[in-house]
């Protein structure tokens, strides 16, 4: 797959080289000192149309008599360009922000989205920028949004919430290596937004609900279960020593005692307590 991808580039740039050895021929030789004469003779004014200031984040590719006069770019800084043979275009290196319009994406699981993104790229070669494609910029555009429809296309709704960092980097190999024949280099993309439909939306927020309204009863349930343990861990250890009942009792009844309530408490031994007891169970015998 990268050699495939890699040939179309290598091809463009060896024709370009081959350009360049065919040379302009003699009678391209002739226009040329004609034209460099022509410069001598009206100098110096003709030196104000010769030279052309390159911004540092420009350059400047250089055709002579249509053919490119060398396979780098000059600049930055003064070139100079002669006149009547001699035509150069300006390519801007820095950074150019892609903004990617929505698109109606058909996921995997037939759901309707409008998903949008940007695209962060850069000229590394202004040659293969103007001689390889029309409008670089355009072509850019045209194919980060195919290739976003193409990539969205084959993940479901889920996939495409939770894996956009993944998508991302997808479509940003698949634009790197298809644009490097143009001499661009992507730096980054990134998905701006997924906008579902409002009866998806609402069947999602259900789902969600329904999910935390079961996920919270199993709590509940398992907080009973512990609850009930500790309470049977408890009432053996109650059981197995009569004093620890009373002294539990004590402090419940102080607990009582130090809050400001209304409430009247009769304490009652134990004992006593467990003398109706007993008295009761004889009753139920006799009957």
């Amino acid at each position: 797959m990268d050699s495939g991808r890699d040939s179309p580039g290598k091809e463009s740039k060896e024709t370009l080289v081959a350009d360049k050895k065919a040379g302009i021929g003699a009678f391209g030789w002739i226009l040329v000192s004609l034209s460099f004469l022509l410069v001598l003779i009206t100098f110096p004014f003709s030196i104000w149309m010769c030279l052309k200031v390159i911004r540092e984040y420009e350059r400047a590719v250089i055709f002579r008599l249509g053919r490119i006069v060398s396979k780098k770019a000059k600049g930055p800084g003064l070139i100079m360009v002669l006149p009547c043979t001699d035509v150069f275009a300006r390519v801007d290196l820095r950074t150019v922000t892609c903004n990617i319009p929505p698109q109606e994406i058909l996921t995997k699981d037939s759901v309707t989205t409008q998903v949008d993104g940007v695209v962060y790229y850069k000229i590394h070669s202004a040659v293969c920028a103007v001689a390889n494609v029309t409008n670089v910029h355009l072509a850019t555009n045209l194919l980060a949004q195919t290739t976003l429809r193409n990539v969205l296309g084959t993940q479901s709704l889920s996939q495409i919430l939770s894996g956009r960092e993944e998508i991302a980097h997808n479509i940003q190999s698949i634009l790197d290596n298809a644009t490097d024949r143009w001499g661009i280099k992507v730096a980054r993309v990134e998905i701006k937004d997924v906008r579902i439909p409002m009866e998806m939306q609402r069947a999602m927020a259900a789902e969600a609900e329904a999910t935390r309204e079961a996920r919270a009863k199993v709590i509940a349930a398992e907080g009973e279960m512990n609850a009930s343990k500790a309470l049977k861990q408890a009432s053996t250890v109650l059981a197995e020593t009569p004093a620890a009942l009373q002294l539990r009792y004590l402090q419940t009844l102080t607990t009582l005692a130090t809050e400001k309530n209304s409430t009247i408490v009769f304490p009652l031994p134990m004992n006593v307590l467990q003398g109706f007891y007993k008295n009761s169970q004889k009753k139920t015998i006799r009957d």
